[in-house]
């Protein structure tokens, strides 16, 4: 059985083969015609563009509120955030302020320039929204925004009395500043006050005031790493919520300094003496660190005394800076021991004020035999003839073994002459701002507060190792001081160790320009 096949094509129908043509309309706005099946609303792309507005519903203006203290935005509801001008966080900030942008889709978005003191900032912002089914526009529009200025909480707390936290009250029972103007140097170099709304000065000492208590044990922990202190911490009560359970306190940490500086003559507890390596227990402060330095001058033998063992069995220095007196070196022989800076010498010494009256001289043995010579001044301690009214030294001088061993005079440093009155110092130092009392003080502490930084200046100028630790920066004059006083002292010596390096001063720009580096 065979089966036959047709190849013979099959003829289609005539509609089959017509093409399909696309309905079209007239725009009912100015007539093109539009595909009808396509057009959104019976409007072409150029009209639909003209006559709908996807923005309509996006505030075009707003108010932006910045303190001027601090120079943060305040982020709704009640949060103040940091952003500089055309940056991303300022950026934000202010998109999150238009109402109705949440409803489109953000393309783009940057500033317009306008002039800083305008108070002005203009945005750019690009926008996509479905206006029809099926049709998404895209339009750009610009946003203004007014600069406002509102004080931000903290700023008002700082401006606002007893609004602090915590206090770190530091106090030291010495007659004189030096140490808190140490102190005070070594707070500005490591910025520990940054975070300080207030700093107020007592008679005994300075409190820093703090808006947190982290802050204050932060600060605290500061002090601890560069002074022998002792601390203790109080809190009281300021309110409690009895629903919540939530109360309310102000710390007070109290930070106590050993009330022993530097070139403080001490007269250790034979006891503690033998402790800590049997040092004599006639000794010198030569330094005062997280410890207590100690230098016999005798036999340059050294000895710390940590602040923990001093707290036990505390006690006061029988002589400070105030008590020295003033001799000339008549004679000095230099003997072979020396350790670091200090050189074992024999010295013939005798009062300044003892010239022309009586010729009482003093054989000693001193640590300064590297920078003494004869003919110079040098500061010491007198002590034939001194009553101490102290236990300790009374149990030297009873003592069979130490009683021999206390000298006439203990030299401390060297003395230099005063400095001319029209020559100024070729450096300066920081000072921190604090809050002055609505008493003025009385004459004779302003005057015993220029005698206490005057000294400190000086012995800055006199021992680099005291200086190592701080930041001292150059003193711009003017031309014709510096004139001036190069032709009073032509011809002159100037005196050798009052004189810091130019190569150890800090230009005061280049700092200011280091730190704001530090802080990005």
């Amino acid at each position: 059985m065979s089966m036959e096949i047709d190849s013979a094509g099959v003829p289609l129908d005539s509609y089959q083969l017509r093409q399909a043509t696309a309905a079209t309309i007239l725009c009912y706005n100015c007539g093109a015609p539009i595909d009808g099946t396509q057009a959104a609303g019976a409007l072409c792309s150029d009209c639909l563009k003209t006559t709908v507005d996807i923005t309509s519903g996006i505030e075009r203006d707003g108010i932006l509120l910045m303190c001027r203290d601090c120079d943060r935005w305040l982020s709704p509801p009640a949060s103040w955030v940091v952003a500089s001008l055309e940056s991303r966080e300022l950026l934000a900030l202010c998109l999150r302020k238009l109402r109705g942008l949440n409803k489109s889709r953000i393309i783009d978005a940057s500033f317009i320039w306008t002039e800083p003191h305008s108070r002005r900032i203009k945005l750019k912002i690009t926008v996509q929204q479905e206006a029809f089914e099926g049709t998404i526009l895209q339009q750009t529009f610009e946003v203004e925004f007014v600069q406002q200025y509102r004080q931000c909480p903290d700023c008002a707390k700082s401006y606002t009395h007893n609004t602090w936290r915590a206090v770190v009250q530091v106090r030291q029972k010495v007659p004189h500043k030096r140490t808190f103007l140490y102190l005070e140097q070594l707070i500005l170099k490591q910025g520990a006050h940054k975070e300080t709304i207030n700093i107020k000065e007592v008679p005994n000492g300075i409190d820093f005031y703090f808006s947190a208590r982290n802050h204050a044990e932060k600060f605290l922990d500061f002090l601890t790493s560069v002074s022998p202190v002792r601390t203790k911490k109080s809190q009281e009560l300021i309110s409690m919520d009895i629903h919540t359970s939530t109360t309310s306190y102000k710390f007070t940490f109290s930070c106590e300094l050993v009330p022993i500086c530097k070139d403080d003559l001490v007269a250790l507890p034979i006891k503690l003496a033998r402790s800590i390596g049997n040092i004599s227990p006639l000794t010198l402060c030569y330094r005062v660190g997280t410890t207590v330095n100690l230098l016999d001058p005798n036999t340059l033998q050294l000895a710390d005394l940590s602040t923990p063992i001093y707290w036990r069995t505390p006690f006061a220095p029988i002589a400070d800076v105030q008590d020295l007196v003033e001799f000339v070196v008549m004679d000095i022989e230099p003997s072979r021991p020396q350790k670091g800076r200090f050189l074992l010498a024999e010295a013939t010494v005798m009062r300044a004020s003892d010239f022309g009256s009586n010729d009482t001289s003093y054989n000693v043995r001193t640590h300064l035999g590297s920078i003494l010579h004869a003919g110079d001044s040098v500061m010491g301690y007198h002590l034939t003839g001194t009553q101490f009214n102290n236990e300790h030294f009374e149990a030297i001088e009873d003592s069979k073994q130490y009683a021999s061993t206390i000298p006439d005079v203990v030299l401390v440093k060297k003395h230099y002459p005063a400095r001319k009155k029209g020559k100024s110092r070729n450096w300066k130092l920081r000072r921190m701002a604090r809050e002055e009392s609505e008493m003025k003080p009385r004459k004779q502490d302003a005057d015993r507060d220029e005698v206490d930084y005057e000294q400190f200046l000086r012995d800055l100028e006199a021992d680099p190792e005291l200086r190592n630790g701080l930041k001292m920066y150059k003193q711009e004059q003017q031309r014709n001081v510096a004139m001036e006083t190069e032709m009073e002292t032509d011809g002159e010596e100037d005196d050798e160790g009052l004189e810091i390096p130019m190569e150890q001063l800090i230009d005061e720009m280049e700092d200011v320009g280091l730190e704001d580096l530090e802080e990005e």
